[in-house]
């Protein structure tokens, strides 16, 4: 069954900061498709140029600003470093070392490459320079040899040492390889950490560009799988299977783990989980949060909230209204809260400062995350983690939450439902910036029988 625009509605405002006019019916399918086919062309992903430019452009201000003139990655077969994509390293079939070196005319990139992959690395003139390493030499020790022999005395960041999975990339038996290869030599080995924190979390203008039709795709589709929800028949998993077949038939991938992707939840709050067998029936909220992965590279990560009309009702009721608003009121004051030189933690803090004005229930989850080469990026947290206090910066790209929370009714205070309308953003120097046309209104789905 497909909805009237009528009961389908998604009126954006047209003032204040989403300066935005959309209408459900305006999603135009031409844009949308134009946007598809752009992303899922096969063979033509720009991500090799892209990486270029990145190091060029962004990795030399990393280094500096985090002090750092030498960064060494080890590259391995099978389970490689999470940064090997971002390297070159992606196809290492055996050992391969990556040296970045701070010059005075930007960043040197120097692979020291067993003889079966550096061939190809020089054709692909992914690096400066490539140095051969014998199938029984190590890389890791023709790496060593050639510090000690440009005398190299500072410190070398390695993937290491770190809380963040994508800078923790060398293994304890790597680790051990390069102190015992670095021995009687004044290198100290630090972490790369920071340095990764501030080169991963900005993106190019390219890139975001991309996520920009990449974002418009997700929502369009979560808008779409609400059109087909027919109350007392369909699932949660029904929805999420809508949402697979959108992912399968235009060949990009699931944006975070499949069995989560998309979370579809018509019930009581469950977290990040898989969707379950619930029937969707009149009074629910329902909760789509979801995200697809394109050229293999970038995330998006984007929720839609609808409300189930009962018999006889032609809009929510006020205290689901009044949800609705709330979330939204939270969302906007972290919006405007978004800008060069604050820090996560104080965009939490906007937020929460109108959810208890609002009358909210606490929330567990950080208002907002980075976002981009995964679903919970590198770069600074919304919320009250360590990296929330990390300033934001023009180039980064964040999803974050309007919430309002309440007791789940019939659960005696034991449950929560939580509306928590995800948006994506990146940051100028004027702010924050929609990636795409944020939900302004609850979408309200007709009963079968506000259905004729």
């Amino acid at each position: 069954m497909k909805f009237t625009s009528s009961y389908l509605s998604v009126v954006l405002f047209t003032t204040g900061i989403y300066a935005t006019n959309v209408h459900a019916d305006e999603l135009s399918p031409n844009i949308i498709e134009k946007n598809l086919v752009e992303l899922t062309i096969p063979g033509v992903s720009p991500w090799s140029d892209i990486r270029k430019k990145r190091v060029a452009e962004l990795l030399p201000t990393a280094m500096d600003m985090t002090k750092i003139s030498n960064w060494l990655i080890v590259c391995r077969e099978n389970d490689n470093d999470p940064l090997a994509i971002h390297v070159g390293c992606e196809n290492a079939g055996g050992t391969a070392v990556v040296l970045f070196s701070r010059t005075n005319s930007g960043v040197f990139t120097r692979a020291f490459s067993p003889v079966s992959e550096s061939t190809s690395l020089k054709e692909l003139n992914t690096f400066d320079e490539v140095i051969d390493v014998g199938k029984t030499d190590s890389a890791i020790h023709a790496a060593a040899q050639w510090l000690k022999a440009q005398n190299v005395q500072d410190e070398i960041a390695v993937n290491s040492f770190s809380e963040n999975p994508q800078s923790d990339g060398l293994s304890h038996s790597q680790y051990i390889s390069v102190i015992n290869a670095l021995k009687g030599t004044d290198i100290q080995l630090v972490s790369a950490e920071p340095l990764i924190n501030y080169w991963l979390a900005r993106k190019l203008p390219e890139e975001v560009a991309i996520m920009k039709k990449a974002a418009s795709v997700t929502s369009s589709w979560e808008y779409e799988a609400y059109q087909n929800v027919v109350p007392g028949v369909t699932t949660d998993k029904d929805i999420a299977s809508f949402l697979k077949q959108k992912i399968a038939d235009a060949g990009v991938q699931d944006g975070w783990s499949p069995d989560q992707n998309p979370a579809v939840n018509s019930g009581p709050d469950r977290g990040h989980s898989h969707p379950t067998n619930r029937v969707i029936q009149a009074g629910d909220i329902i909760q789509i949060d979801f995200g697809i992965r394109v050229f293999d590279q970038w995330v998006t990560d984007i929720q839609r909230f609808a409300y189930v009309l009962r018999k006889g009702e032609n809009a929510a009721p006020k205290d689901m209204q009044h949800a609705w608003d709330s979330a939204l009121a939270g969302s906007q004051a972290a919006f405007a809260a978004m800008k060069p030189g604050v820090t996560g933690r104080s965009v939490h803090k906007a937020q929460q400062v109108v959810m208890e004005a609002s009358g909210s229930l606490p929330v567990m989850w950080s208002t907002g995350h980075p976002v981009g080469y995964v679903a919970h990026d590198t770069g600074p947290n919304l919320g009250i983690r360590a990296t929330s206090n990390q300033k934001l910066d023009i180039g980064m790209t964040f999803a974050y939450d309007g919430f309002y929370s309440w007791f789940y009714p019939g659960s005696n205070k034991q449950k929560t439902k939580t509306i928590s309308v995800e948006e994506m953003v990146v940051i100028t120097k004027d702010g924050a910036e929609f990636l795409t046309p944020p939900q302004q209104s609850l979408i309200l789905i007709p009963s079968k029988t506000n259905s004729h």
